[in-house]
């Protein structure tokens, strides 16, 4: 049985608490939270031992594993102390605000040989996970190009008074939204060597961008684009969207099915064929223990589970959404931040004619230029410690 305690009991707090009350392996021991209330109706309701502080509960409460769902702000210093103290940590993403401590975190996970899994669960949805197994088998061949995209209609007026709504958090669509997508391209395609023409525009928030638009180049040459708005009403609720362009065929992804086109040289994987394919969620997904949002979130739960308990994880699942490979995103969320405030060329209004060609400043000078472009991709090497 493994004892765990759930910190932040917000809106995703609450889903992981509800998952893991119905996990036959999982008691849970505490939760943590600033809002006296809610400690009080969960204690009144589920008897479960609630803490509004978080070091006096680590030096209580009797643990094996912490879920840690606060405002990303707080993570890296939360997510150390559990560690130092020989505990499990799932973490909901992004890991942390700065990818040195997501690396430093990593490393002290490893040299403590505990096991640290970062919330990005789409990898456990069945749809994106087969596009994963198809691009192991080479089935679209060597891919060039990905567009990757997450709308939804999050932020559609003037408002604030949340972390989500307030950047020094760890809000805004970048983190709360695009790290999604982002996720799924480290995951497919590798750590991309640079961004450019990186756009972070606010459509309506005060202190933090409604929409990301950028380029990522990767080593090989290929290339991803990324669009991300969370101003959009023309949907529902989150969609997330994976294109993936290669030599021998294209992918289309979301959550409810992987559409997949081979052409005539390419080698299909069994069960598939040239030409169009499509293969359902509801088809790829295995039945999970208990439902809540999607099967996704049981199924994140149940490696964690495995692993803590020290069990064989499932080998479709082996291996994701650890900390060194959340690392990998915070990395390019920094590219991203450091790409948009670098000016850039914009089209000239006037001297271009109907087609708006043409970007302002010469050769070496302007904001548009190639010398501009080029102390750009020094600011990201910077960043990183090249």
């Amino acid at each position: 049985m493994i004892r765990l305690a759930v910190v932040g009991v917000g809106k995703m707090g609450l889903s992981h608490l509800s998952i893991l009350g119905a996990h036959p392996q999982v008691r849970i021991e505490a939760v943590c939270d600033t809002s006296g209330y809610l400690l009080d109706v969960l204690g009144k309701y589920t008897g479960v031992t609630g803490y509004s502080d978080y070091e006096k509960m680590l030096e209580r409460a009797d643990l094996d594993a912490v879920v840690i769902a606060t405002p990303t702000r707080a993570h890296a210093t939360m997510v150390r102390a559990a560690l130092e103290r020989g505990l499990h940590v799932f973490c909901e993403k992004p890991l942390t605000l700065r990818s040195e401590d997501s690396e430093a975190l990593a490393r002290l996970a490893e040299e403590r040989g505990l096991h640290c899994q970062v919330g990005y669960h789409n990898r456990f949805v069945a749809a994106f996970s087969e596009v994963k197994r198809l691009l192991e088998l080479g089935a679209i061949g060597e891919v060039t190009h990905a567009l990757a995209e997450a709308y939804g209609p999050v932020v559609l007026r003037p408002k604030g008074g949340t972390w989500r709504s307030r950047s020094a958090e760890g809000g805004g669509c970048l983190y709360d939204y695009a790290a999604h997508p982002l996720d799924l391209l480290a995951w497919y395609l590798g750590e991309p060597r640079a961004v450019g023409g990186t756009v972070m525009g606010r459509i309506f928030s005060a202190d933090t961008e409604d929409e990301v638009y950028s380029t990522l180049f990767y080593p090989g040459g290929a290339s991803a684009q990324l669009s991300v708005n969370w101003s959009d009403e023309s949907f529902r609720k989150m969609t997330t969207r994976i294109t993936l362009t290669g030599t021998a065929g294209r992918i289309v992804v979301d959550r409810q099915e992987c559409q997949v086109y081979l052409r005539d040289t390419a080698v299909p994987p069994e069960g598939y064929h040239h030409g169009w394919n499509v293969r359902y969620t509801t088809e790829l997904t295995p039945p999970v223990w208990f439902y809540l949002r999607g099967e996704e979130y049981s199924a994140e739960w149940a490696y964690f589970v495995d692993a803590v308990a020290g069990e064989p994880a499932d080998g479709a699942a082996a291996g994701v959404n650890s900390f060194a490979s959340a690392a990998v995103t915070d990395r390019v969320i920094e590219m991203l931040v450091a790409d948009a405030a670098v000016p850039c060329g914009v089209a000239a209004a006037s001297g271009t004619g109907a087609s708006g060609a043409g970007v302002s400043g010469a050769a070496g000078a302007g904001p548009g230029s190639r010398g501009a472009r080029k102390r750009a991709f020094w600011s990201l090497g910077k960043l990183r410690g090249e």
